[in-house]
């Protein structure tokens, strides 16, 4: 007979939070073993869960980051949901035949063999709209969940308005698909903290109300779980540090002559294609793709003389990160910044939808777009006056988030060894004592010892 395991992923947590602001998660680690958690490099969303799911590393799995070049096609792709995109065996794959596994908003779960599937997937209307919506497996369960639950709430889940909402949606769906269900194992993604602690820094006065918050939601959910005899696992996937302003890595190769841009009414464009180097940034770290191989070395001499950068790795020095997705050059900010991917020297040259939330347009990571322009441009009015635009079917410039990098005030990406916070796991009843610390590529075998016991 198997066990059931639920894995509670709560983003950003880390030692440093455990005590009177998480009064539910602490008690449940009080009465457990707790280690810290080694992330490979980028800690990042998708290379972290892809990490734990398969127990391989980014060169085995090839999710070098949240997104990365295509050089066949010369186009950046980020937040891309296929399973097919991960190269190695799934935790799904590993567990016994009469295990079935649920998946709530962990990534690349679109098309996996996983039995529960529970994604966002947004309709995008012809005239710009962007409509709340899930994927699903079964395909009915997108109804079931919605008509319960609400509309799953997009737009607290990204951007400006992202808070804890999104959080309670999907504990509550978690538990729905578990009376329906009865997965063996429920991997559930509880993303809140990652919100306030990019906004406005780890240390930051408000921070104990959002821990509150979603020490609230793990405390229902370790209620429920509880009731029914489901041992329950809690881990995060990284820690986050503390930042002042990003490093515009893209505007230093443009200024050395290595990155091509093409102007359109006005506004500058990356041309990939034609640049001799560009870099895809994703928090912290940085894939830098070069044309010409024999160029890499000056690229990276370049870099490592650049102004808030602090390791830079090429070749073979890219150790467990050398899959041919990645860059040809890795590189790694210094703990108190991060990497935007702007390259234009003038923000009215910017394209028109920087100002905007779009992740699948810009070719990096922006942590920007969780923070609303100072002014006019971010003005309840304004923002009502296009809402209502929108609705009546008119396309309109959605540019209500900040330009400002130094308004970003916590990032991730950098490992423990780096001097960055360790995520931590807290492991179940059924598991043996924990090690001090274990990489995430541990996690997969632990899983499956846990479902067997």
């Amino acid at each position: 007979m198997t066990r059931r395991i639920a894995i509670l992923n709560v983003v950003g947590l880390t030692r440093e939070h455990l005590g009177k602001h998480t009064p539910h998660i602490t008690k449940y680690a009080e009465q457990r073993s707790v280690s810290s958690l080694m992330p490979p490099l980028p800690a990042v969303t998708s290379t972290v869960q892809t990490s734990i799911l398969t127990g391989s590393n980014p060169k085995q799995h090839g999710i070098v980051a949240n997104g990365w070049y295509e050089r066949e096609t010369h186009e950046t792709f980020f937040w891309r949901q296929s399973n097919s995109l991960v190269q190695s065996e799934n935790l799904w794959d590993a567990l016994p035949n009469e295990s079935t596994v649920a998946n709530l908003f962990w990534w690349f779960n679109m098309y996996s063999k996983a039995d529960i599937c529970v994604t966002p997937r947004p309709v995008y209307r012809a005239d710009g709209r962007k409509n709340p919506d899930l994927w699903t497996n079964p395909p009915n369960l997108r109804t079931t969940l919605q008509h319960t639950l609400g509309k799953f709430p997009l737009f607290n889940f990204w951007g400006p308005t992202a808070g804890i909402a999104s959080s309670k949606w999907i504990a509550n769906a978690a538990i729905e698909v578990d009376v329906m269900h009865s997965p063996t194992v429920s991997l559930v993604y509880l993303p809140h903290l990652d919100y306030p602690l990019q906004r406005v820094g780890p240390n930051h006065p408000s921070i104990p109300e959002e821990l509150l918050a979603i020490d609230e939601v793990v405390g229902k959910l370790l209620d429920y779980y509880q009731s029914k005899n489901i041992e329950v696992c809690i881990l995060s996937e990284y820690g986050i540090e503390e930042v002042q302003d990003a490093t515009a890595i893209n505007r230093t190769l443009r200024n050395n002559g290595l990155l091509s841009i093409r102007e359109e009414c006005g506004q500058e464009f990356l041309d990939a294609g034609a640049s001799q180097a560009f870099a895809v940034p994703d928090h912290q770290v940085a894939h830098v793709y070069v044309q010409d191989e024999s160029k890499i070395s000056t690229v990276a001499a370049l870099l490592k003389n650049t102004a808030g950068i602090e390791f830079v790795y090429a070749g073979d020095e890219r150790g467990e990160l050398a899959h041919e997705r990645c860059g040809d050059i890795v590189v790694i900010s210094e703990c108190n910044t991060w990497f935007s991917h702007d390259w234009w020297n003038d923000d009215s040259k910017a394209p028109d939808y920087q100002g905007t939330v779009d992740i699948h347009r810009k070719p990096g990571y922006d942590p920007r777009e969780l923070i609303l322009a100072e002014g006019w441009r971010g003005s309840a009015p304004r923002i009502a006056a296009k809402l209502l635009a929108k609705k009546l079917g008119q396309r309109t410039l959605f540019d209500v988030v900040t330009m400002d990098s130094s308004k970003v005030r916590g990032s991730h990406g950098r490992t423990p060894a780096m001097g960055s916070p360790s995520p931590i796991v807290i492991t179940p009843s059924c598991a043996k004592k924990m090690p001090q610390s274990l990489p995430v590529a541990a996690l997969k075998k632990l899983i499956v010892s846990w479902v067997n016991s």
